[in-house]
């Protein structure tokens, strides 16, 4: 058994059991929503909830605005009527934030009264949609986003700054929106799957009134991390799924996820969630995942039969192209080979730089979802391994 490409495979299954277009489609395929719909997507996975709905809505659709990280868009949709699809940046946002921040309220405002509106948010909707409060400034958001990201601040903490500098963030969009009903699906990336934080709470509920928003999650990390179970048995292995979701150091989170691991019964395991990691004012290429995944590499024992995959569902690490990595007891061998001082990489931050080294990393591109992260890991059968280049995933 080829371990490290089963482990691809595992993490394939997760990725289509969350896949944004499929979500989308299914949940609004029994929605019956009247006609005709305006569509608001803004996120990591924006492009696919739009062709999801796209799929279902038809002739029902007056229009849609995407909002997306730049390079996540998805073509196809360019080709489509009454679409405006929009790039910003991500994790700090830019000029184009406040743009698609700017179109996003314009639009809203403007909505003829028979139109109902129908919002797909996902994870990265942060940074990528923004409307200032007054006196606030790009410089002081990004800023906001800089300095919690190097310090490896949670999405709570995160969120409950940028509330403060924003129109939007807080149930912005439910108090634009006033006695109007509308619908609002989400791809939770956070810990509590709660719509009054996933996207710092664009659709969350404007103060103690009542709204008229119906929201539903379509997806979450707990239903890729039950695919893996279900794959996984599908090809003769029991994994383990871990019962809570991990957050927190990443650096902790790998030695608990190791611990773990090394003691189960089971022929594997699998743990979702998001871990943290405080940034020294230089550091090297990498993410979370790869900083994770390299923590492992350094606590494996020489010739302990582990794999262990780290990856983010969104294809990202990070501000990377990387989506994460599979790593083995031979992966600081292979790195220290190519030339790389694991010891260095790993207290300056370039895990990344290690573990492309080793030939580790996984590549995925945009994967038309953002659920959180993924650690999967299987114990070896006897036969060597193969630390060859990892195979594209497409």
């Amino acid at each position: 058994m080829n371990e490290r490409r089963v482990l691809l495979e595992l993490f394939d299954a997760a990725l289509r059991a969350v896949d944004g277009r499929a979500c989308t489609a299914r949940f609004l395929r029994d929605a019956k929503l009247p006609a005709p719909v305006a569509v608001f997507a803004v996120g990591k996975a924006a492009s696919a909830m739009a062709m999801g709905a796209r799929d279902v809505l038809g002739d029902a659709l007056h229009s849609m605005l995407v909002i997306t990280k730049h390079g996540h868009s998805d073509p196809d949709l360019d080709r489509g009527p009454r679409v405006l699809q929009l790039e910003a940046a991500h994790p700090v946002p830019d000029e184009r934030s406040l743009a698609a921040g700017a179109e996003l309220e314009s639009r809203l405002a403007g909505l003829p009264p028979d139109v109902f509106p129908l919002f797909l948010v996902s994870g990265g909707s942060s940074s990528l949609v923004e409307v200032l409060n007054e006196g606030v400034s790009l410089g002081d958001l990004r800023t906001l986003n800089e300095r919690g990201l190097a310090a490896g601040w949670d999405i709570a903490a995160l969120n409950a700054e940028r509330v403060k500098l924003s129109r939007l963030k807080a149930g912005g969009i439910a108090r634009l929106l006033g006695a109007r009903r509308a619908l609002a699906l989400f791809i939770s990336d956070v810990p509590t799957d709660d719509p009054g934080v996933i996207g710092s709470g664009l659709l969350g509920r404007a103060g103690t009134g009542v709204d008229f928003i119906e929201r539903h999650i379509v997806g979450s990390v707990d239903t890729a991390v039950r695919t893996v179970v279900e794959a996984a048995q599908a090809r003769g292995l029991a994994i383990e799924a871990r019962a809570h979701r991990f957050d927190g150091d990443a650096a902790a989170v790998a030695e608990e996820f190791l611990a773990a691991l090394r003691a189960t019964h089971a022929d594997g395991l699998v743990w979702g969630g998001e871990s943290t990691v405080t940034l020294p004012e230089i550091h090297g290429r990498g993410g979370r995942n790869t900083h994770l995944a390299l923590t492992i590499v350094r606590k494996l024992n020489r010739g302990e039969r582990l794999v262990v995959l780290a990856a983010g569902t969104d294809g990202t690490d990070g501000p990377t192209s990387d989506a994460g990595a599979v790593v083995d007891e031979q992966s600081a061998d292979r790195a220290t080979l190519a030339g790389c001082d694991v010891e260095r990489a790993w207290r300056e931050f370039d895990s990344g730089s290690a573990l492309e080294a080793a030939e580790d990393l996984v590549h995925t591109g945009p994967t038309g979802t953002n659920v959180g992260d993924l650690l999967i890991g299987i114990k070896q059968v006897a036969g060597p391994l193969r630390g060859g280049a990892l195979p594209r995933m497409l």
